[in-house]
């Protein structure tokens, strides 16, 4: 096994287990851990990536270490509307979308502010490396109501609930 994978596994097994107190800040750099689906596998694969938070979002890049090739969860990514992340010990849903034009600018200053790498991954290669912003995904809240208005004695709370209170 190659040492990237065992330390990409040793990462997500300590993150888990620690919900982030060990692997959620390396050096000073933000990290979080990426679940997406595998496009032609659909087995679920998690791994750790730096972010940057920014309005409530979290923004990620898919460099590669600036290789030519983008990495393979950025194409197990860009093949489905969703994934999940953990930061720090919350899990949840997001959607995601590029960074646009207009702010891709000042996104990667502050990208190469909080994450030095980002300066030299860029000029190792020619094409141009998304920058993804996850979005927590809203999640619909089920309600029902804690008593039913139409049944018999629903307002008195004590009927409603059939407990007795001390006394009675």
């Amino acid at each position: 096994m190659a040492n990237w994978l065992w330390f990409t596994r040793a990462h997500c097994t300590l993150y888990r287990g620690t919900r982030g107190l060990i692997g959620g800040n390396l050096i000073g750099i933000h990290m979080l851990l990426l679940t997406t689906t595998g496009r032609k596998s659909g087995k679920t694969r998690t791994l750790p990536l730096t972010y940057v938070a920014d309005r409530g979002d979290f923004l990620i890049v898919a460099s590669n270490g600036g290789s030519e090739k983008p990495p393979p969860w950025w194409l197990n990514l860009s093949a489905r509307q969703t994934a999940e992340i953990q930061v720090w010990g919350e899990r949840f849903p997001v959607t995601w979308e590029l960074v646009g034009a207009e702010e891709r600018i000042e996104v990667w200053r502050k990208l190469q502010a909080a994450i030095p790498a980002h300066r030299i991954y860029r000029h190792r290669t020619l094409r141009e490396i998304p920058i993804v912003r996850l979005k927590r995904q809203a999640t619909s809240w089920q309600t029902r109501p804690l008593v039913e208005i139409d049944a018999p004695g629903a307002l008195d709370p004590v009927r409603a609930s059939g407990s007795k209170c001390a006394g009675s």
